[in-house]
């Protein structure tokens, strides 16, 4: 079997979901192949994609693909973009009906296989989660701090809040998000993506400075 079809096996956390709200089974979202150069490093599947199987397939997508410029052909197209959670499936609601947070086993059992598997050019931060397991010691206090500090990381890893509509007062609070890191971040998704679509192979990838 691949490391995908592994994933896609997985059972782990079974009877850590079923003993949840939402007594729900494992369904890993795999969104992935080795050919991207793109990662969106989230945090883990809400109810609707594990319902649907398709990641970001949501309000928090529209959002999310907002900030990239792209379109949903180019965001689903696998060979291109890599949707990698820090939990491959839908960790559930507790009691009062919140996200559980991504099990810390996923990561442990899948993160380092998987980042081995891929070489992106861009990796996308969604998320505290997923800033502290990549940048480490150089996430800040707090999803704001980091991501205020995305020219720290520029232009191979942005850090981003989370497209969620819960969000929107934060990006209110927040203008120099999208009047500064936005326009930044959209350059360097169409430049990558141009690249790796060159036919001719005139523009092949080359190392973000």
């Amino acid at each position: 079997m691949t490391l995908i079809d592994d994933i896609r096996a997985c059972r782990i956390c079974a009877a850590r979901f079923a003993a949840t709200a939402t007594a729900h089974a494992p369904r890993p979202v795999v969104w992935f192949q080795p050919s991207a150069r793109i990662l969106i490093a989230g945090q883990a599947p809400g109810m609707q994609v594990h319902l649907s199987g398709r990641p970001f397939a949501d309000r928090s997508g529209d959002r999310l693909r907002d900030w990239m410029g792209v379109d949903a052909d180019s965001f689903y197209d696998q060979s291109r973009i890599a949707i990698v959670p820090m939990a491959f499936c839908f960790p559930g609601y507790d009691a009062k009906g919140s996200d559980l947070p991504p099990p810390p086993i996923c990561a442990a059992t899948w993160r380092a296989p998987v980042m081995e598997l891929l070489h992106p050019r861009l990796i996308l931060l969604i998320g505290g989660h997923a800033q502290r397991w990549h940048l480490g010691h150089a996430a800040k206090d707090g999803v704001t701090q980091t991501v205020a500090g995305w020219r720290d990381h520029a232009p191979r890893i942005f850090p981003l809040p989370h497209p969620s509509w819960r969000n929107t007062g934060w990006l209110k609070r927040n203008p120099w998000f999208e009047a500064e890191l936005l326009p930044v971040l959209r350059r360097t998704v169409q430049t990558i993506l141009r690249e790796t679509d060159d036919p001719t192979g005139s523009a092949l990838p080359r190392p973000l400075p």
